[in-house]
């Protein structure tokens, strides 16, 4: 509700992820105030360059965060609850990427939750175009006090959630 035209799709509503199947049954995204005001930022800069943002996923209860972790088991992409429950828990991050004027997504080195190194920050294989965009995505967040994850160029968290008591870990469902 911060900004009406950062773009929503969140994926865990749909069985468009690497689940295969809803994880949400309505495509809600939540996020602390202190994320929602750096993305209204992000957005009004990136309009000023005929670009927006779109958000794939923002808080995440830790029954969700379980069953993700139950399928990967790979800390370089998703974060086991059982330790320090992770920035999506806690309403701290999220995952994004850039669109055009007309909404569409700017090609990325890989499609999001693709677990490959084609996702990670220190890929160079990819066009100059996707690189540039990645790149991008990632020099604005950094801007606006975001952390990246470097295995995922989509994910981004508020630096210091384990220890800040600011950021407790949240468990509401998402679901009615």
């Amino acid at each position: 509700k911060i900004n009406p035209k950062i773009l929503i799709d969140i994926r865990y509503a749909t069985s468009n992820n690497f689940m295969g199947f809803p994880l949400y049954s309505h495509p809600v995204c939540f996020v602390h105030p202190d994320v929602a005001r750096a993305l209204d930022a992000i957005q009004s800069e990136l309009e000023a360059k005929s670009m927006g943002l779109k958000v794939y996923d923002g808080y995440r209860p830790i029954a969700v965060q379980q069953a993700m972790w139950d399928k990967i088991r790979d800390p370089r992409y998703v974060s086991n609850p059982a330790v320090a429950c992770g920035p999506h828990t806690r309403g701290v991050a999220v995952d994004v990427t850039l669109v055009n004027t007309e909404g569409h997504e700017l090609d990325m080195p890989s499609d999001f939750d693709e677990f490959t190194e084609r996702a990670h920050l220190n890929y160079t294989q990819g066009s100059e175009a996707t690189l540039q965009h990645r790149d991008l995505l990632q020099q604005i967040m950094k801007a606006h006090g975001f952390e990246p994850l470097q295995t995922e160029w989509w994910h981004f968290h508020l630096p210091g959630w384990k220890n800040d008591v600011r950021y407790p870990p949240l468990d509401f469902s998402l679901n009615p």
